[in-house]
């Protein structure tokens, strides 16, 4: 464990941030953190001067200057215009993995689960989180979702090191590779590829479809053990474990970069209960926890991490917890704080006492060589209503385009093969992906080629709004078929 001290930055938030942050400060203080602090201001008085990521020029030095942050919720004035704050933070910091555990508290918070231990670790930056949208047609709009191989060997490392580190026993990937075949696909991919490397071999590895996983979140999560995911899946099944674990209030969670992290509660400002001494300070006081380990401040992370557990089994519960036939006294935050802090260097004798040897867990990605990248076709989109929206026309019309090595290949609607010898049954917007392909024999085509087809399409008298180059990667497809391709 170090000796040294680190400055952290923390917030306090908005509604019930400002109490439960200090109940938090008071806990780390007194279990003896070795920590300095900076304050900065964040959340609803930043949007509302103008601040539309929710935080100051000035405060964003001073986050960027100390990397790590201790933030408490906040409040997001509705309307348009003002983005998240949270976001901001991830991909400006390259927090590449947002961290959940998820674990029953039984009996004393109600669940159905009461072995429920899993820990979701959840890709923070890209994913449909990244994706670019358009309107492309007066019907039709997109979403690019972005995934790259670096963000998936980041994250995907991060959960078997997670695994190894605190003597989890099972890691399960959770992908729609079976429809997204290149981004969910590559995803899969590197997981397997990683999986397999020999400091690995003691951990059982699986992936599953995320229909089924999510499923088995909420009906067998005791089965779970950890779980790695994309950024939009990782948020749907956070949630669903939180849930199904009974303790939405009780969980903290961590953003973890390579040289910087956030720490803060999973719940919400909560601003109908601000200042009535009644806030649950748990979610953040174990992010703070989190955010020791993190810091080679294990020793501190476990004292206040057993005293919490040992508060919680001597019946002292906030409202949002208490029961009669369990609790012994229904306490507010300040009087919740002063008795974990009482506890402090005691052990829980219903749950098992925690033990935290580990220190935070960092992570290199390795380099791979270029691979030989050739342009084979184009995908054109066509915005077009004529003639009935009839497949047969627009597609005839197209294949006078041919010519200079590319020919029209065929044409979808909504991802489905309406040309050639598609089915009448099938509905078509006004959004037509056309695809030209090299004529066969020929290798590779130029960009000279495309912009002559792009300049044949726009003098036939047709409406492209958008175009996706096709490419091969050392030989092998790097764009997906149409359905009845």
């Amino acid at each position: 464990m170090s000796d040294s001290r680190t400055t952290i930055t923390f917030a306090r938030g908005d509604g019930i941030g400002p109490e439960i942050m200090d109940s938090t400060l008071e806990v780390l203080r007194a279990a003896g953190a070795r920590l300095d602090y900076e304050e900065i201001e964040i959340g609803e008085k930043q949007y509302l001067a103008g601040n539309t990521s929710g935080i100051g020029p000035e405060d964003w030095k001073t986050l960027q200057r100390n990397r790590i942050f201790l933030k408490s919720p906040i409040t997001t004035p509705l309307g348009s215009g003002y983005k998240s704050l949270n976001v901001t933070v991830r991909k400006s910091l390259r927090l590449f993995s947002n961290v959940r555990p998820c674990r029953a508290y039984a009996p004393y918070v109600s669940t159905n689960f009461p072995d429920i231990d899993m820990v979701i670790i959840r890709e923070n930056e890209e994913d449909l989180y990244a994706g670019i949208e358009h309107q492309q047609t007066d019907e039709v709009v997109q979403t690019l979702k972005l995934v790259s191989r670096p963000g998936c060997e980041a994250i995907c490392r991060y959960a078997m090191e997670y695994a190894r580190a605190y003597g989890r026993k099972k890691v399960t990937c959770l992908t729609k590779s079976n429809i997204m075949k290149h981004t969910d696909g590559l995803f899969q991919k590197v997981f397997e590829e990683i999986a397999k490397e020999p400091q690995y071999s003691d951990i059982e590895t699986e992936h599953r479809i995320i229909d089924i996983g999510a499923a088995l979140v909420a009906a067998h999560p005791e089965d779970l053990d950890v779980i790695v995911t994309l950024n939009l899946y990782g948020d749907i099944v956070s949630d669903i474990a939180a849930l199904v674990a009974g303790s939405v209030g009780l969980a903290g969670s961590a953003n973890i970069g390579f040289d910087a992290a956030m720490f803060e509660a999973v719940h919400g400002s909560a601003p109908d209960i601000a200042g009535k001494d009644i806030a649950n300070p748990s979610g953040l006081i174990h992010a703070a926890t989190k955010m020791l380990v993190h810091l080679d401040q294990g020793d501190v992370a476990e004292k206040i991490r057993n005293a919490w557990l040992k508060t919680l089994e001597d019946g002292i519960h906030t409202a949002d917890i208490y029961k009669e036939s369990l609790s012994k006294e229904k306490v507010g935050t300040k009087a919740f704080t002063q008795a974990v802090i009482e506890r402090l260097g005691q052990k829980p004798t219903v749950f098992e006492p925690v033990a935290f040897a580990n220190k935070g867990i960092r992570i290199e990605l390795p380099e791979h060589p270029p691979r030989e990248k050739k342009l084979v076709g184009i995908d054109v989109f066509i915005d077009w209503t004529d003639s009935d929206r009839d497949p047969d026309v627009i597609g005839t019309r197209l294949q006078a385009c041919n010519g200079d090595g590319l020919k029209l290949k065929l044409i979808t609607n909504r991802g489905v093969k309406v040309f050639p010898e598609g089915l009448k049954e099938t509905f078509c917007t006004d959004h037509w992906r056309c695809r030209f392909i090299l004529e066969e024999g020929l290798e590779k085509c130029s960009h000279s080629q495309i912009s002559s087809l792009m300049l044949r399409v726009a003098n036939a008298g047709f409406d492209f709004i958008k175009t996706e180059h096709l490419y091969t990667f050392d030989g092998e497809r790097g764009y997906s078929l149409a359905q009845g391709e």
